[in-house]
């Protein structure tokens, strides 16, 4: 490698190589957390199949439009309303917000709590309605 070249431009290769990681554990992080990315393909198998689908956003973006049969609890609530998901610990559960990173967090306090096996939808609301899937506001 030129390191003359890594001299003249040490801030561009230090933000190359901080991407670099950031991207890594985007896909490394997930994997060690135990909580599996769902692309919509998946996301639409587990809906198919009658998984739960709890979108945790704000209430006013759940009421501009959510996937079908979605239970409604936004991240900051979610610990403190674990019990309305008891009846789900051992079953699928696909979890939802605008773009992955809300939903990821609350996978994380959804494993922690016990759930049995718990999916993260990459890319969110926004992938689905991408997707041409249905979304509703009743």
């Amino acid at each position: 490698m030129d390191t003359q070249f890594l001299q003249n431009n040490w801030m561009l290769a230090t933000l190359a190589a901080v991407s670099g990681g950031l991207l890594a554990w985007s896909f490394i992080g997930g994997r060690l957390s135990g909580v599996e990315q769902a692309d919509t393909l998946k996301a639409t198998r587990l809906y198919n199949d009658d998984a739960l689908v709890l979108d945790v956003r704000e209430d006013n973006e759940y009421a501009a439009g959510h996937i079908p049969r979605a239970k409604h609890i936004p991240v900051g609530k979610l610990g403190g309303r674990l019990g309305e998901l008891d009846k789900f610990r051992d079953k699928p559960v696909l979890v939802t917000c605008r773009s992955g990173h809300r939903s990821a967090r609350a996978c994380r306090i959804l494993k922690k709590a016990g759930f049995a096996t718990v999916y993260n939808q990459a890319g969110g609301i926004l992938a689905w309605e991408r997707a041409n899937l249905p979304v509703t506001q009743k």
